[in-house]
């Protein structure tokens, strides 16, 4: 498994800095944090929860992504924003948001996929 992270080129992030995992396998394993031009919170995806629709999956990744994202130093709050977006004020490194959202795929990608590829 690659564990591979890069901050995405400037002319290339639809905000003032960004972060991405690079991957084998990212609609499990993706994840990138986004911040915003505007200043406001971060924005971490993981690609992940977009296919995960079914409990105990959906219900796992709700639970750890927050927990994991709230460790990461700085992270003053967490609030999921979307089913695959969660928003993370504070002044953390967006490289660490990665990694610690990467955690949590991670731990669920071998269900994650078979639950997928169940989908076709």
């Amino acid at each position: 498994m690659s564990d591979r992270i890069d901050r995405v080129p400037d002319d290339k992030v639809d905000g003032v800095e960004g972060w991405h995992r690079l991957t084998d396998d990212p609609d499990v394993r993706g994840v990138e944090a986004v911040r915003p031009e505007d200043g406001g919170p971060w924005q971490v995806i993981a690609y992940v929860a977009e296919f995960l629709r079914v409990d105990p999956l959906e219900d796992e990744l709700g639970a750890a992504m927050p927990d994991a994202l709230r460790a990461v130093p700085g992270v003053t709050a967490v609030a999921q924003e979307d089913r695959e977006v969660w928003m993370v004020s504070g002044d953390p490194s967006g490289e660490a948001l990665v990694r610690a959202a990467a955690t949590v795929v991670d731990g669920l990608a071998g269900r994650a996929r078979a639950y997928i590829d169940g989908l076709d």
